[in-house]
């Protein structure tokens, strides 16, 4: 079954005819939704490897954000 997300949609306010905010505001909304991420993994196959090894790689980059976030904090 669908999740709730999918089934309401996406729904973004055009203030004052102003398109281009509204399509900044809609672009940020799907990034934080994954939906960008969604749409490139479901236009090819990717192998359990390829997964696993970025997967891999992500971790990596989320550690070593900490790292540097905890360093700046610890700088100051």
């Amino acid at each position: 079954m669908k999740n709730d997300r999918e089934k309401a949609g996406m729904c973004v306010d055009v203030r004052n005819n102003d398109i281009n905010g509204a399509m900044r505001v809609l672009k940020k909304r799907m990034q934080t939704e994954g939906v960008f991420n969604e749409m490139r993994e479901s236009t090819h196959y990717t192998a359990k490897s390829e997964k696993r090894r970025l997967a891999k790689k992500a971790g990596r980059r989320r550690w070593l954000k900490k790292q540097s976030e905890k360093e700046t904090t610890e700088g100051n």
